[in-house]
């Protein structure tokens, strides 16, 4: 049975409660691959995007009480606090002093390019995201053979008959193997989701 804490919409009740660790941890866990990812997609450097994550994360700490689920999803509150962010990042960057040459006017015009671009990337991020922590969660409820049937035919994209075979199973039973997976998988997202 799927741990009720493990919902948005509880894990942000539990957040308002500052001594909560396990919240944030999990809150941190969720999110920050999603706000880091943004970022590097964004041209930030590596440093950069993980200093952008922490101050993203203080941002929802400090601001929290201020989120209203009935103006929108979470999801867009929080993409609309990391490109706060990421423009103030951008602004204290451009007020120091370039050095000359073309690759800076190169470089504005790509930052400024890739903001058109800037909802997607956040929810592909998200997606991934999503991805990864719901497999993470669910990865230990199969056996090894029916978890390597569901990723060798869904996620790496190998043919049923060269999974069978290399695995010793049927046709018969790689396809029950990923359905099984798939169906789970699609349940902790949306638990995730909720």
């Amino acid at each position: 049975m799927d741990d009720p804490q493990s919902t948005r919409g509880s894990l942000l009740i539990r957040l308002s409660d500052h001594e909560d660790r396990r919240a944030w941890i999990d809150f941190v866990d969720l999110y920050s691959p999603v706000v880091y990812g943004f970022a590097r997609r964004q041209g930030l450097q590596d440093a950069d995007a993980a200093d952008l994550v922490q101050e993203v994360l203080r941002s929802v700490s400090r601001s929290l009480c201020g989120y209203d689920p009935q103006k929108g999803k979470f999801r867009s509150w929080l993409m609309a606090i990391a490109r706060h962010r990421l423009c103030e990042f951008r602004t204290r960057r451009d007020r120091q002093v370039l050095g000359s040459g073309d690759t800076g006017v190169l470089e504005q015009i790509e930052q400024a390019s890739a903001m058109d671009g800037v909802e997607q990337v956040w929810e592909h991020e998200y997606r991934q995201n999503m991805f990864r922590v719901a497999v993470d969660r669910i990865r230990h409820e199969f056996e090894a053979s029916t978890w390597q049937a569901f990723w060798l035919t869904s996620i790496e994209g190998k043919k049923t008959d060269e999974v069978a075979r290399s695995l010793g199973i049927s046709h018969g039973a790689v396809y029950i193997a990923r359905s099984r997976v798939l169906a789970r998988l699609k349940k902790q997202i949306q638990t995730l989701e909720d």
